[in-house]
């Protein structure tokens, strides 16, 4: 059931493609990007064997496959060593910090597919360091306003941890370097998501999700603290970790929430094509108790949505095409909801129960990328749900939209029907859409034709 009375269509027009991948996964090893860099999106997987899996295009067996050390429990893809491209990032629940750039050298390279390379000496287009173990979850994003990444990670044990990539003084063609801890937040409550929000100032915030349908604005303040990099390559990530509870918390309504109950948050979330900055940014939270809500700014609630399915995976994408990213939750019995800022709901029903989930861009076919949904289910499966557009999100009047072609004017007056005759009207695109043998047993006449014509018109979306 959802609040309010806007009402929910369902959506099942969708192509699959099914992959293989026999491992089991945490729910945020599982992530969308440009992995090696030519503008196309894969798909990044990491299982609990220490295995990062790297899909492309349409094919039902992984690109690349990476062996890492440990149980992945995230994995991400972003320009974390700011050289300009984009690396994949794989962090273990034993702290291993793990990274690969996958950028073919040559075209020969970029050709050569579906092949495992776990041998030691293939490493060397990788690097791994050790940082806290415990990883939950995992953000690449300017945090600070520099212009450059930085890495984000949430712990199990409500902490969550910022590192900056250093390069190593040495020339070398592989990644040399280290990543050297910032600063540490000590939270009150479990950490389910992070995200980058911009503030009523336009400066990125990194939010993170607590539980009862809260969140924190974690603050930045390294600044002041700057050691120069000299001293600090005598620190490890692990060391020199003053726990400063920088910690800006905030409920979003005075409803009462579980304390207990888990709370996923999705930040930045566009709407329309420009890119400048009009103040706070619109952010998302959702529940596991079927709590959804979308925010602008800390006091503004937009809208707040109750459905009665366990959503457990929170994201964004735009399924209109027009600037305006949908707010994408999903339940684990494979119930998803898809809402624009208007709070218009359509749903997306899976067959099967689901253990992660992601929506993003991928480039499925034609070497475009387009907006899908990707689910992995509890029998070790992989779908993916590409080129995910509907023509609107909002429900319209049919008669509306057929006022606005000049032809079925025409074809009012081959029929006979004043286009004022709202009851006529109805009746006609009635017996057109549901009983057209009706009219094909009617007598001849000049509405044959026209009825023909009438009945391919272009679909509108409906609400059920």
């Amino acid at each position: 059931m959802v609040g309010g009375k806007r009402t929910m269509r369902s959506v099942s027009y969708v192509q699959r493609v099914a992959l293989e991948f026999s491992g089991s996964l945490f729910p945020h090893a599982l992530c969308l990007g440009d992995a090696d860099n030519d503008a196309l999106n894969e798909l990044v997987v990491g299982d609990i064997s220490g295995k990062l899996f790297v899909y492309k295009n349409d094919e039902s067996k992984p690109w690349i496959v990476r062996l890492c050390q440990g149980m992945l429990t995230c994995v991400g893809v972003g320009d974390v060593c700011n050289k300009g491209k984009n690396l994949v990032v794989a962090v273990s629940a034993e702290g291993w910090f793990h990274l690969f750039d996958l950028t073919p050298p040559s075209k020969h390279q970029d050709a050569l597919s579906y092949h495992e390379v776990l041998a030691a000496d293939d490493q060397k287009l990788g690097f791994k360091q050790h940082i806290p173990a415990n990883t939950k979850v995992m953000l690449i994003n300017d945090i600070d306003g520099d212009g450059k990444s930085e890495l984000v990670v949430g712990y199990t044990d409500r902490v969550v941890r910022s590192f900056r990539w250093e390069d190593s003084t040495e020339s070398s063609e592989h990644i040399s370097g280290q990543l050297v801890l910032l600063k540490k937040w000590l939270l009150e409550g479990q950490v389910d998501s992070l995200s980058v929000n911009p503030g009523s100032d336009c400066a990125p915030e990194l939010m993170v999700s607590q539980p009862g349908c809260g969140y924190a604005v974690l603050l930045c303040t390294w600044k002041t603290e700057y050691q120069p990099p000299t001293e600090r390559r005598h620190n490890s990530a692990s060391s020199r970790e003053a726990p400063v509870r920088d910690v800006i918390l905030h409920q979003t309504s005075g409803r009462i929430h579980n304390k207990n109950v888990s709370t996923h948050l999705i930040g930045s979330i566009a709407r329309g094509s420009t890119k400048e900055c009009s103040g706070s940014g619109l952010f998302a939270l959702c529940t596991l108790d079927g709590t959804l809500k979308l925010m602008e700014g800390a006091d503004k609630l937009l809208w707040s949505v109750q459905v009665d399915h366990q959503l457990f995976a929170l994201s964004k994408l735009d399924v209109t095409g027009n600037g305006h990213e949908e707010v994408v939750a999903c339940a684990w019995d494979g119930q998803t909801y898809i809402i624009d800022h208007d709070r218009t709901v359509a749903r997306f029903q899976v067959d099967e129960n689901v253990s992660a989930f992601c929506a993003g861009l991928y480039a499925c076919k034609g070497n475009c990328n387009s907006p899908c949904l990707v689910y992995v289910s509890f029998n070790q499966k992989i779908y993916i749900y590409w080129d995910v557009q509907l023509e609107r999100m909002e429900s319209t009047n049919l008669l509306k939209i057929l006022e606005s072609n000049s032809e079925y004017r025409d074809l009012l007056l081959q029929l006979g029907v004043a286009e004022d005759d709202l009851s006529s009207v109805r009746d006609l695109i009635h017996k057109t859409l549901y009983f057209p043998a009706e009219l094909l047993n009617s007598p001849p006449e000049p509405s044959c034709p026209a009825r023909s014509s009438l009945s391919s018109c272009h679909p509108v979306t409906q609400e059920s």
